[in-house]
């Protein structure tokens, strides 16, 4: 489906005065120039989940997400691409939508909103199918492409990368994103996540359980750089991404990228690299998550 030119993505290296030459190379994959919705690693995730639910006959799909969610904007807009109905469950109930929900209705997905309580089922066979019962033949994408579809289509980011590279950089929501890198990628790379909420560190115990065994090693995730929690900031963390943005010229999202490269620049502060190593940062796109800060962003 060609929807998505996926030659657009390129990889920048950064300001050698931004990482003060303390590594041989700091580049950053830019996935978020693919497409102003459908960024980043959401493509991927989705790309083989909407070809299997058209491939099966399936009219419609349904997943879930927060009022913010980047995965329901993309889904949104992916599923009118490939002609499918979607269906998206918000957490929560909201009197004015957020320009995140508005953008999904603009893109014809119907939304359907749960409570906090309800929401917590998700995981729950048959949850979804429980809410919009009144669909027939409804295939079920997991929050975040977490599924088989998903971690296979984010193993395809995986032909950008070169094995010259010594460090893997991702950002980590579900996890899915760095199961699908773990299995493609060489193994002597090193990969590092990035958990954008407190005590993210749970997400090991699902990563290792969906690596292929012969592939599960040399990766580590860290929820060191949360900023209080999935999808909190402080002036502290504006101020990073607005020089970052004038040093590199590249705009990252308050709730994943930001905190990434926070973090990558601690580590080069406490020297974690040695001077030869080569790292790659995956941009994973999501800046449309940029909505609720833009008057505080120079870009």
């Amino acid at each position: 489906m060609g929807i998505i030119d996926e030659r657009l993505a390129v990889i920048q290296p950064l300001n050698k005065f931004w990482h003060g030459n303390k590594v041989a190379a700091l580049d950053m994959l830019r996935l978020d120039l693919l497409h102003p919705v459908v960024s980043g690693n959401k493509w991927f995730k989705l790309r083989l989940n909407m070809q299997h639910a058209v491939d099966k006959g399936y009219k419609a799909i349904v997943t879930p997400g927060g009022g913010w969610s980047n995965h329901l904007a993309a889904t949104a807009f992916a599923a009118k691409a490939f002609g499918i109905r979607a269906i998206g469950v918000v957490r929560g109930k909201y009197n004015v939508l957020t320009p995140t929900l508005e953008a999904c209705k603009a893109n014809g997905m119907e939304l359907v909103f749960v409570s906090q309580e309800d929401y917590n089922n998700k995981h729950e066979p048959g949850w979804a199918r429980s809410l919009v019962a009144h669909f027939d033949e409804v295939f079920m994408i997991p929050e975040g492409g977490a599924n088989e579809w998903g971690r296979k289509g984010a193993g395809l980011i995986s032909r950008f990368i070169n094995d010259t590279y010594t460090h893997i950089a991702v950002a980590v929501g579900t996890g899915t994103t760095m199961i699908g890198l773990r299995d493609k990628l060489n193994t002597h790379q090193q990969m590092l996540g990035f958990v954008p909420m407190k005590q993210g560190a749970y997400l090991e115990g699902y990563i290792r359980n969906h690596v292929q065994s012969e592939r599960d090693r040399n990766w580590q995730l860290t929820d060191e750089w949360h900023f209080g929690g999935f999808g909190k900031w402080d002036k502290e963390l504006l101020d990073f991404m607005n020089d970052f943005y004038v040093a590199n010229q590249i705009p990252l999202d308050i709730v994943y990228t930001s905190k990434m490269m926070y973090g990558i620049r601690e580590m080069l502060h406490r020297n974690s690299f040695s001077s030869h190593e080569r790292i790659l940062c995956i941009h994973s796109g999501g800046l449309q998550g940029n909505a609720s800060v833009r008057e505080l962003l120079c870009y």
